[in-house]
C-alpha cells in the first residue's frame, strides 16, 4: 500500500466504461492519492468493478461506500466527506468518473493548498478565460452565465462558481456545518464554496481545461439547473441573516 495523505471522492453511476479506467489514471501519478467511489446502486455493474480491484490490487488504496439508489451529487459527496474525516485525511477532493477532469491536475490542487495555503482550491474552468473541450455551445453559455449569475446576486468573487473539480483543506469540512448543507445537485457546489467564502477561508482557483466525457451518459437535467437558479436567491437571504461557523485558527 502506498500511504497518502490525500483521498479522490468519486460519485458513481453507471460508469462503467469509465471507472476502472480513472481509478489507473490516478493510482499511476507520482503522488499517492487514495479514492473513495460513492455508487449509489449503479445497475451496469459500476460497483462490481471497484470491488474486483479492491480485491485484486488495490486493498488499503481504494474504498467505496455503496447506497441503494440515486441520492443526490450532493448527499454523495457529504457522506463521503464524513468518511474522509473519518479515516484522518488532510486533503479532500471531489472529481467526477468520467475524465472531464484531468487526473493530472490533481497534483496542482494539492500544491494550492498544500505548498500554497489555500483551504479550498477550485479546479477553474473560467479563470483564464473558456476552457472547455467538446462542449456543445449552448451548454458552454449555461454553465458560463450561471457562474456570472452567481457571483451577480451573491457578490462572490469566484470565476467559476459551479465547478465540481476540487480540494478542500481538512479543516474546512471540519467547520462546515455539513447537516445544513440543503442543496443535492448543481446547486450544491455553489453552497460549498460560498459558506467557506462567507466563513473566511482562502480559495483559490486553479486554471484547468474541462473535457466533455467520452465514453457513458451525461447526468445534468433542466431540473439540476433549476434548483441552482433558485437556490442562489437562497443563499443570498442566508448570507444576510444567517450565522456561520467562525474560521478556526491556522494549524
Amino acid at each position: 500500500m502506498r500511504p497518502s495523505d490525500s483521498i479522490v471522492i468519486i460519485p458513481t453511476y453507471n460508469e462503467k466504461e469509465n471507472i476502472e479506467k480513472i481509478i489507473r489514471a490516478i493510482f499511476s501519478l507520482e503522488k499517492s492519492f487514495h479514492i473513495l467511489v460513492i455508487d449509489d446502486g449503479s445497475p451496469d455493474g459500476t460497483a462490481q468493478i471497484v470491488h474486483r480491484l479492491i480485491d485484486t490490487e488495490f486493498a488499503n488504496q481504494l474504498h467505496i461506500l455503496e447506497r441503494s439508489g440515486k441520492l443526490g451529487l450532493g448527499t454523495a459527496y457529504i457522506a463521503g466527506f464524513r468518511w474522509a474525516l473519518e479515516h484522518d485525511y488532510q486533503y479532500i477532493f471531489e472529481m467526477d468518473a468520467d475524465f472531464s477532469h484531468d487526473p493530472n491536475d490533481l497534483p496542482r490542487l494539492y500544491a494550492a493548498c498544500a505548498d500554497e495555503g489555500a483551504d479550498v482550491a477550485i479546479g477553474s474552468r473560467y479563470v483564464s478565460g473558456v476552457n472547455v473541450v467538446n462542449w456543445p455551445i449552448g451548454r458552454v453559455l449555461m454553465s458560463y452565465f450561471a457562474s456570472k449569475y452567481v457571483r451577480l446576486i451573491t457578490g462572490f468573487t469566484i470565476n467559476d462558481t459551479t465547478a465540481g473539480f476540487k480540494c478542500y483543506r481538512r479543516r474546512v469540512l471540519e467547520t462546515i456545518e455539513l447537516d445544513k448543507i440543503r442543496f443535492k445537485g448543481y446547486a450544491f457546489q455553489i453552497e460549498m464554496k460560498f459558506t467557506a467564502y462567507k466563513i473566511g477561508f482562502k480559495i483559490k482557483e486553479v486554471p484547468v481545461i474541462f473535457v466533455n466525457r467520452r465514453e457513458g451518459v451525461s447526468k445534468m437535467s433542466g431540473g439540476i439547473f433549476g434548483e441552482a437558479f433558485f437556490g442562489v436567491m437562497r443563499l443570498r437571504w442566508d448570507g444576510w441573516f444567517r450565522k456561520y461557523p467562525a474560521l478556526p485558527a491556522n494549524n
